[in-house]
């Protein structure tokens, strides 16, 4: 593989995309003479909206009100960090996003921009009733009954338009993968279609 690569990792929350994404981060690193930038957009957020800039606060205040946080953010999660850090040589692994349509096509314009042809889309398939049950065994502070059911249900009205956009379009390689098993039978089947798109030889 001479050729920097993106991959986007989508799935419910819960599924599994960090872990699934690490596996492939030192499995590139390993395997390929290209870097490697891995754009974790849930944690960045999570970091923004623990500072004390106006943004932040009104951010903070949009979660702790339950609402859906506004698409533009979204959007300046990643698209900053491609402007100040994309070198053009890298493998990119994304994390998380797109999460809505309209980010989606968006995010294919930078594509465009960047020259990055044909990102490798991982699905991560999970159940609703499976991805509650990994968010309330993890702990956090914000994995409570109500928070959970309340991003699960914006996957199915936000995120599934991204995937079925994904499915159809031919400029991205879709592939779904069943998320509710082990960890490692997981990472053998997404390096299964890893290998049929990018050949036997990485």
């Amino acid at each position: 593989m001479n050729t920097p690569e993106t991959f986007i990792f989508i799935g419910r929350s819960g599924s599994g995309k960090g872990t699934q994404a690490e596996i492939l981060k030192q499995y590139l690193e390993k395997n390929t003479p290209s870097p490697v930038t891995y754009v974790q957009t849930g944690q960045r957020f999570r970091d923004f909206t623990a500072q004390n800039t106006h943004t932040a606060l009104l951010a903070r205040e949009v979660i702790e009100t339950g609402a859906l946080m506004p698409e533009f953010l979204g959007v300046w999660n990643w698209s900053s960090i491609f402007v100040d850090s994309i070198k053009g040589d890298e493998h990119l692994i994304l994390d998380g996003m797109p999460r809505r349509l309209r980010e989606a096509h968006i995010f294919d314009s930078a594509m465009e921009f960047y020259g990055r042809k044909m990102p490798m889309v991982i699905y991560l398939d999970i159940s609703h009733d499976t991805a509650k049950e990994r968010l309330l065994g993890r702990g956090r502070a914000d994995d409570n009954h109500e928070d959970i059911d309340r991003r699960l249900a914006w996957f199915e009205t936000d995120v599934v338009p991204v995937l079925e956009w994904y499915e159809r379009d031919r400029n991205y390689n879709f592939v779904r993968i069943n998320g509710e098993q082990p960890v490692e039978q997981i990472a053998a089947d997404i390096m299964g279609e890893f290998q049929k798109i990018y050949g036997n030889n990485n």
